[in-house]
């Protein structure tokens, strides 16, 4: 029989029997989840008298006897153990076999394992799924969040089939395409942290260069020119200057891309060009730039926490209050100090609740609850408030040191005018998209309107994805 004519119980796979070939922990999970949707399950096994482990309901047998009593067979063993398959063939014409395995290492073989199985079984319909699904995504059922079930196969009505399957299981089935794609689905539990990479590299680069220019400026500079050693301020003074730093620069970061698309597509005239590679890959990866600044954030908080009970904060004000005492002096109040100092607190403080915010809704369980209204106000126009706060707060910390020449050590400004530099920019850009004449016509391009000439310049351009601004 051909894989193209597949019988019809072998599609009505939905309250039948499911066989699973293997009696490892995914096997066991992925029965127990089949048994609790309300589906038979039987389990192929070199020796069926070891079911002491299997899920309660569930029956074994010898592989071929297993075979004859389901049409969908998931093959939940290793590529290296498919060679008793060979000898299964007869038995497994017409059915649907679930290859489910993953490599050691990306590329170990010139095909796919999904490959390799439907060339040990031409007589049987193979389709990849349930591989980028661990064995405790499926014993913690629908409260974990790694529910979906990526499915590739030659055979549409036989994905069909995986695809109810899932539904069953509660998961999100996903139709990636032909078997040809079974290689790049393997590829995938061995990646790590893909979308993260380019954060943490942004983020260690900030990290280093702006603990190298704090170093410079605090610690080298007093120990070259003072002859002091303030190196002690490594552990909390230097970090607590570098961590709010990079948090205000990340979370600029975060919406720079989007104002560079803006004025791309102000520029092409239209929305149906592609960006640059290197803007995608950054607007790709804006979610984890966010959360990396929140966590940059909340470095500085817990810092400043501890800053009262340093020694060293102990000791300067010990030493101040005695030199008050032993003068007879005493402080005058000053008002714009102390408008100065609340504001700069209160802008800090709502800024980093704005902050939380920002990351408590980019959570897949909160945002898949939100339209996209309500996901685009938060992300964007709280986002576009929390970057202005946080940089007021940065601009009423520094006040006007930079008008004074004692700022500037050998000739580097301080370090809060460093880190002003890319959300004001960022800020001043928005400004500017905002007016009425630029902003009706970015509405009327993701409209769908083009400047007259440019489809005939670009007719092979792909539409480029939205953008939160």
């Amino acid at each position: 029989m051909k894989p193209d004519s597949l019988p019809m119980t072998a599609l009505n796979s939905k309250q039948g029997t499911v066989c699973i070939f293997g009696t490892g922990d995914f096997g066991r999970s992925l029965g127990l989840r089949l048994l609790q949707a309300g589906y038979e399950v039987v389990y192929g096994s070199r020796n069926p008298k070891n079911s002491d482990l299997l899920p309660k309901g569930a029956k074994v047998m010898p592989h071929e006897e297993a075979s004859q009593k389901a049409s969908v067979i998931i093959v939940a063993v290793h590529r290296e153990n498919y060679e008793f398959l060979a000898s299964l063939t007869q038995a497994l014409e017409g059915k649907i076999l679930v290859d489910i395995s993953n490599n050691l290492k990306k590329h170990q073989y010139t095909e796919s394992n999904a490959e390799y199985l439907s060339m040990l079984v031409p007589r049987a319909v193979v389709v990849k799924a349930f591989n980028t699904i661990s064995a405790w995504a499926l014993q913690s059922g629908r409260l974990d969040a790694n529910r979906q079930v990526l499915i590739c196969g030659n055979h549409a009505e036989a994905k069909q089939a995986l695809v109810d399957m899932s539904h069953s299981l509660g998961l999100t089935p996903v139709d990636r395409g032909s078997l040809r794609v079974a290689s790049e689905l393997e590829d995938l539990p061995h990646q790590l942290f893909p979308l993260w990479r380019l954060p943490l590299w942004i983020s260690a680069g900030l990290l280093g260069a702006f603990f190298l220019y704090v170093l410079i400026r605090d610690v080298v500079y007093a120990g070259v020119v003072d002859n002091k050693d303030t190196s002690f301020r490594i552990m909390i003074s230097l970090a607590n200057k570098v961590f709010p730093m990079v948090a205000l620069v990340m979370l600029a970061l975060c919406y720079l891309p989007g104002i560079i698309a803006a004025f791309l597509q102000l520029y092409n005239g239209t929305k149906y060009r592609r960006f640059p590679d290197w803007l995608d890959r950054w607007m790709l990866c804006r979610k984890q730039l966010g959360l990396l600044a929140l966590a940059f954030a909340f470095l500085h908080v817990l810092y400043t926490l501890v800053i009262p009970i340093r020694y060293f904060v102990f000791y300067k004000r010990a030493n101040t209050y005695i030199s008050l005492i032993k003068e007879n002096k005493t402080y005058e109040f000053n008002a714009m100090w102390a408008w100065r100092s609340d504001s700069y607190l209160s802008m800090g403080i709502i800024g980093f609740v704005l902050f939380v915010l920002l990351g408590i809704t980019s959570l897949p369980s909160v945002s898949n609850s939100l339209n996209w209204r309500e996901f685009n106000f938060i992300q964007s126009k709280l986002g576009y408030l929390t970057l202005l706060l946080c940089t007021a707060h940065a601009v009423l910390y520094g006040w006007d040191k930079f008008l004074h020449a004692s700022g500037f050590k050998w000739w580097m400004p301080s370090s809060y005018m460093v880190s002003l530099v890319v959300p004001c920019i960022v800020l001043v850009l928005k400004t500017v998209l905002i007016m009425p004449c630029l902003d009706r016509t970015i509405t009327r391009i993701r409209q769908g309107w083009e400047r007259q000439g440019k489809r005939g310049k670009d007719k092979n351009a792909k539409s480029s994805q939205p953008l939160i601004l």
